[in-house]
């Protein structure tokens, strides 16, 4: 069976992640209680009804505790059952302007009586267990209803979690890093097409912008040694056990050098073999 537990901070999305799941074939169980883990995989790997692709959302509305959280994994381990875990997080002003706009208030809020910024930070160290042992971070703060189930489709579609994804996204630096970038590679010493005023509202998708950041002589060494960079690197972190590596590559706003090589470094990775997703956080900011 392929487990995958689905958790993180209230209002980070994971009832987007639930949807994009179960559009990709996972049977879906949503609020689960933390002391019903060990029934519920019993069940699941029962003779013919057994099911294949699970998953499971596990978060503080089933555990109040991390001694909850810690007991509920060491009963899987006891069991020797393989399982991943997928932790969606956002930054605390992000998750509070959720809040507000849906004008829900958050479960730690409603129990204890106490304000949504102080709800996320218990929550946080509730689940500190989790964000520790998890083997994808998906940091929402700045991605679209679109762009997250994409992100989420690219992490688990093919269910090949034994091989390690590659995650390739673009960025901008005005915008904040990407929380879940296990590589940062910054792209910002070249030269910047935003100058150029017929160049200036296109972006890397665009080939004109494309070629105007790889005429350069600098772009292209920049480019030969981030291809042997990862060449070299990403057998290693494979061997390490990794599951997914996240590489983000940043500009200043994200539109034009990042996207260019976003766009040349992941079908790199993809010659090598490996599964790759390329995404453009920062692409249709305005602003």
């Amino acid at each position: 069976m392929d487990l995958l537990i689905v958790t993180g901070l209230s209002g980070a999305g994971k009832s987007l992640a639930v949807n994009a799941l179960e559009d990709i074939g996972y049977f879906c169980i949503d609020n689960i209680p933390a002391g019903l883990m060990p029934r519920l995989v019993d069940f699941a790997l029962q003779g013919e009804s057994q099911l294949e692709k699970v998953a499971v959302v596990l978060d503080i509305r089933g555990a109040r505790s991390t001694g909850d959280l810690l007991e509920a994994l060491a009963s899987l381990d006891e069991r020797k059952v393989d399982y991943k875990i997928l932790f969606l997080d956002a930054s605390d002003d992000v998750l509070e302007r959720r809040y507000k706009e849906t004008r829900r208030r958050h479960p730690i809020s409603l129990s204890k009586g106490v304000s949504t910024a102080e709800a996320l930070n218990i929550e946080r160290q509730i689940l500190r267990p989790l964000f520790e042992r998890a083997n994808y971070i998906v940091d929402t703060s700045l991605l679209s209803t679109a762009q997250h189930k994409e992100r989420i489709c690219s992490l688990f579609l093919g269910g090949e979690h034994k091989a390690m994804g590659v995650s390739v996204m673009s960025f901008g630096f005005k915008f904040g890093l990407p929380k879940e970038a296990d590589i940062v590679l910054d792209v910002r010493c070249l030269p910047n097409p935003f100058y150029v005023p017929e160049l200036k509202e296109k972006t890397g998708l665009d080939q004109e912008v494309f070629d105007y950041v790889m005429q350069f002589e600098e772009s292209k060494e920049l480019l030969a040694r981030l291809k042997s960079l990862l060449e070299y690197s990403l057998p290693l972190y494979a061997k390490e056990g990794k599951s997914q590596l996240n590489i983000a590559v940043g500009c200043t706003g994200g539109k034009h050098r990042s996207i260019t090589f976003a766009r040349l470094l992941g079908e790199a990775c993809q010659k090598l073999g490996y599964r790759c997703s390329i995404q453009h956080r920062d692409a249709c900011r305005t602003s």
